[in-house]
């Protein structure tokens, strides 16, 4: 069920969730800030559309039992990895480029902006939760894409993690575990995780909501996933190149074989 008022009202909150992290920002003259806001925001969405539509099926307690693991784990490891850090590059990179009054810019080019794609993207959620269609083999389905998603995302940011603490691999490549399946598996798991959240949709009834896991999939591989991160990272990272030809970019498959001296 599409309600548009219900909708709208999440959009308040997230814009009032994103002036607080602007504040908070402002403080620490960060806008880093934002990313582990990102998943949180669609906690407060799904918390939203919950309340409103005063939802209590099984599909609905699903959804937010499932949009609370994800949206807790992904802030949680975020936060804990830019603590102490300084402001991520590509923020940096942000704020030469809008200066001066880039700390009033911010409001909208960071936290507005984000607020508004979290908007956009958690229409499935509201599918989802407002649909009275029983529990079927395409919630079984969706459950098991969403699993799959969590695992490469979990899995591949804590395999990640371990290799960062080791003195020995500074500078160096993780191609071992997830990342020799594929150079994104965290980017590869959140891909899985909102079409799997389509799927609980579309069971649903709630088809018009597609466009919200393209508009992701389309954030993940050409806007601020893989083709950022990759921008410059061979410039950075010289064994990258060799990692990028034997290693899918994005979908899981078998590394090529190193080529022979």
């Amino acid at each position: 069920m599409f309600d548009l008022s219900t909708w709208l009202n999440a959009l308040a909150l997230l814009l009032g969730f994103g002036v607080l992290g602007w504040v908070i920002s402002l403080v620490k003259n960060d806008v880093s800030i934002v990313d582990s806001m990102w998943s949180i925001m669609f906690l407060i969405a799904a918390v939203s559309y919950v309340m409103t539509l005063d939802m209590t099926g099984p599909r609905a307690t699903l959804i937010l039992i499932l949009v609370t693991i994800w949206s807790l784990r992904l802030a949680g490891h975020i936060f804990w990895r830019n603590l102490g850090e300084a402001e991520d590059y590509r923020y940096q990179k942000i704020r030469r480029n809008n200066s001066p009054n880039f700390a009033f810019k911010s409001l909208y080019i960071v936290f507005g902006l984000q607020a508004a794609l979290a908007w956009l993207i958690s229409l499935p959620l509201l599918a989802a939760i407002g649909g009275n269609g029983p529990i079927g083999i395409l919630d079984l389905a969706a459950l098991i894409l969403w699993s799959v998603g969590f695992v490469f995302e979990s899995l591949g940011d804590l395999q990640l993690v371990r290799f960062r603490a080791d003195p020995k691999n500074k500078g160096q490549v993780l191609n071992s575990g997830l990342w020799s399946l594929t150079r994104h598996p965290n980017y590869f798991g959140d891909f899985c995780i909102w079409w799997g959240f389509y799927l609980f949709a579309l069971s649903a009834g709630g088809w018009w909501s597609l466009g919200a896991p393209l508009l992701m999939s389309f954030l993940l591989l050409k806007v601020s996933g893989v083709a950022m991160l990759e921008k410059d990272i061979g410039t950075r990272r010289p064994q990258y190149a060799d990692y990028v030809r034997r290693t899918n970019a994005f979908f899981p498959g078998p590394q090529k074989p190193e080529l022979s001296s």
